[in-house]
């Protein structure tokens, strides 16, 4: 029994001995594949060089309208507007996991108040809401004010610029996952930076984002358009882009 309890305290000692070595080499935690794509990050408000281009300011050649016809907005001076009353606007490919940056501006002159004034949403996959909305000095319910998952996830401050003036979002989105019940086993998740902020830090969707009632999630397909909401007012949108993650 001695003999065994020495032979195994031996194995032991030379084992803890060879970790210790192989602990002491830096080369053991280095890891040399894979190697990430290079790629050109852009200059200034340039796209990254592996982006998908949604809107450059020309044409809507990316979108269509709610009857699958050409998108109805105008565009004009590099951004597109809002036309009232023609509906929303979708890209003609879908996506997941992204990576979105897109610049957004309301009107100058202010007509309204709350919900009613320079308001609109980018929809990922057409159903989860990041609100857009003149929240400058416009007091309205928090979780429906801009950078807010609608109806969800109240940003964490306002950062919005005054009406007239061109605001940012870029915003990490990554959709949900659905097991062959039907039944959501990953929720979707999203970090929104509103004009250089954090202001929805990873946070979990609760489900499709509602006017009316409690989220809820529905399976549905793993790649789906972005869509933009005509809310009727006059919002622009300008140098729209994404990165499939």
């Amino acid at each position: 029994m001695k003999k065994k309890l020495v032979f195994l305290t031996t194995l032991l000692f030379l084992f803890a001995m060879t970790m210790e070595a192989q602990n002491s080499i830096p080369e053991v935690t280095e890891v040399h594949e894979p190697v990430p794509p290079v790629i050109d990050p852009g200059v200034g408000t340039a796209p990254p060089s592996d982006a998908i281009v949604l809107f450059d300011g020309t044409d809507l050649s990316m979108w269509k309208g709610r009857d699958g016809d050409s998108a109805p907005w105008d565009v004009d001076n590099g951004a597109m507007t809002v036309v009232p009353g023609s509906g929303d606007i979708h890209t003609k490919d879908g996506f997941g996991d992204i990576q979105l940056h897109l610049e957004w501006r309301t009107p100058e002159v202010i007509k309204g108040e709350g919900q009613g004034r320079g308001n609109s949403g980018v929809f990922f996959m057409g159903r989860y809401e990041i609100q857009v909305l003149d929240s400058y000095d416009n007091p309205t319910y928090p979780n429906g004010m801009a950078a807010s998952v609608y109806k969800q996830h109240i940003p964490l401050v306002n950062a919005c610029r005054k009406p007239g003036e061109w605001q940012t979002y870029d915003i990490i989105f990554m959709a949900p996952r659905f097991n062959e019940q039907g039944r959501v086993t990953y929720p979707a998740r999203v970090t929104v930076i509103h004009n250089g902020v954090v202001v929805q830090n990873n946070i979990e969707i609760w489900g499709d984002t509602k006017y009316r009632g409690l989220p809820t999630y529905s399976k549905h397909e793993d790649k789906l358009p972005l869509r933009l909401q005509d809310h009727g007012d006059l919002v622009s949108f300008r140098n729209i882009w994404v990165r499939e993650l």
